[in-house]
């Protein structure tokens, strides 16, 4: 019938352990960064700006961030290190002709692919999508892959 004391519970039944620490996926947390804004977390769009750390923030975001400084805000550490417009440098992107992403109508049935980029390399033609080292040059801002940058071997920038 159960419950009539003549069952004993064993130590696993009684006693729970400790929980399972959850892992954070490194895909989607590199599309993130390459996807959003690293001050507001919104979309990415021009004029993009990137600090000597190699966060990307939107140019909008990183002005409102530096023009409000009463004292009931926190500091984000996101842009903590950031004390004026002169640490951050705008970039010169190269569009992906492949990319589709804001030119189709927005329903909710489309399937978002997280591997095709918006942005990529004009030397090489790899895709901004996280799985690729990129580099920027801070006197003229223009973005380059670390591939290109190594066959291309000169500091001076391609344009």
């Amino acid at each position: 019938m159960g419950c009539d004391g003549g069952t004993i519970p064993k130590r696993h039944e009684l006693v729970k352990g400790p929980r399972k620490v959850e892992k954070v996926d490194k895909n989607a947390e590199l599309v993130a960064r390459w996807y959003y804004c690293a001050l507001s977390q919104e979309k990415l769009c021009r004029p993009i700006v990137a600090c000597e750390l190699g966060r990307l923030y939107n140019k909008d975001a990183i002005i409102e961030f530096l023009l409000d400084k009463s004292a009931d805000k926190t500091p984000n550490e996101a842009a903590s290190h950031i004390k004026s417009i002169k640490n951050v440098t705008e970039l010169n992107l190269a569009d992906n002709p492949a990319w589709s992403g804001d030119k189709e109508s927005i329903k909710g049935d489309k399937y978002d692919d997280i591997q095709s980029a918006r942005f990529i390399c004009p030397v090489v033609g790899l895709e901004m999508n996280g799985r690729h080292r990129f580099c920027f040059l801070r006197n003229c801002g223009c973005v380059f892959s670390e591939r290109a940058l190594k066959e291309i071997k000169s500091e001076v920038c391609h344009k």
